[in-house]
């Protein structure tokens, strides 16, 4: 899939999802933002290419300049091939420094077990090679996409990165979700309007080994659903030869009204032997309630 084409199926249309208006608050936030990196000279981003990181390399290179400005991208098999092209798009566009380091946690036997804290050996991972290119670039302060609506939220990634002395600004001057989109659609950053997209291996369910099989598997089943034209909010659970698709509700009622016959036959093209298509649409950590992670 080309590059370009991939930046096209990341983005997903305004009118599944909106940003709300941008408040007082929020812009006092961004302020406070900008002053807060300002005090620290020079930062380094990890830097997916999501909403939240795309934002705050953006805002770093407004308070002190792309020379002291740096985002690091961790690639591995879980990484999805779209959102790497969305962040590459991003630092293009807006003149982000990018370094770009292979990370191995599909090597650890504990993250490949894929038991319920598999995201604290991620982060592990990825933390303990972004510190020392930052340190070994002379950058003291290394900075993630964490907002203060995820602080509620199973992340066990979040111990990782507090173990390394990584900061998160966003959550820590309260920036929400919503707040962070309408600054990024205010800024002209495409990716303000861009769908949640977590490391593949959180389409497998607690215990189910991550393998770069089972990754690519989701990777091809979530490009052909693009490819047919669905929007928004979107997974692909992996549940062995069982596919379940997970729709936004505008979608899913879109697809419904419709022939859901080209929805199966794309996921059965990647290799699925049944698919499912789940009627109670996406939901953010739904493996989380069936690992028993959280409640539903």
């Amino acid at each position: 899939m080309a590059a370009n084409e991939v930046r096209r199926l990341a983005v997903f249309d305004p009118d599944v999802h909106e940003a709300a208006p941008t408040t007082v608050a929020a812009r006092a936030r961004e302020a406070a933002l900008i002053a807060w990196i300002r005090d620290r000279g020079r930062v380094a981003i990890g830097f997916s290419g999501g909403v939240d990181s795309a934002y705050l390399a953006c805002v770093a290179v407004d308070a002190v300049g792309p020379e002291g400005t740096l985002a690091i991208i961790g690639r591995s098999p879980s990484y999805p091939a779209e959102q790497w092209a969305a962040a590459r798009a991003v630092a293009d566009r807006f003149g982000i420094p990018v370094l770009e380091l292979d990370t191995h946690e599909m090597e650890d036997p504990r993250y490949a077990a894929n038991p319920t804290n598999r995201c604290y050996f991620c982060k592990s991972e990825l933390w303990s090679l972004l510190v020392p290119a930052a340190a070994a670039r002379g950058i003291a302060t290394v900075i993630d996409g964490t907002n203060a609506d995820d602080l509620g939220d199973h992340r066990p990634g979040a111990a990782a990165a507090k173990e390394q002395r990584v900061s998160s600004p966003l959550a820590m001057l309260g920036f929400t979700k919503a707040e962070i989109r309408a600054l990024s659609r205010d800024r002209g950053i495409p990716t303000w309007a861009q769908p949640s997209s977590p490391c593949l291996s959180s389409r497998l369910p607690y215990g189910t080994a991550v393998t770069p099989t089972r990754l690519a598997q989701v990777e091809r089943a979530e490009a052909a659903l693009r490819t047919l034209g669905v929007r928004g909010d979107l997974r692909v659970r992996h549940h062995g030869d069982l596919a379940r698709i997970e729709l936004h509700a505008t979608e899913l009622e879109r697809w419904l009204a419709a022939d859901c016959a080209p929805l199966h036959d794309a996921v059965r093209g990647a290799g699925f032997e049944r698919v499912a298509l789940d009627l109670r649409g996406f939901r953010s950590g739904s493996l989380n309630v069936l690992g028993g992670v959280t409640a539903a």
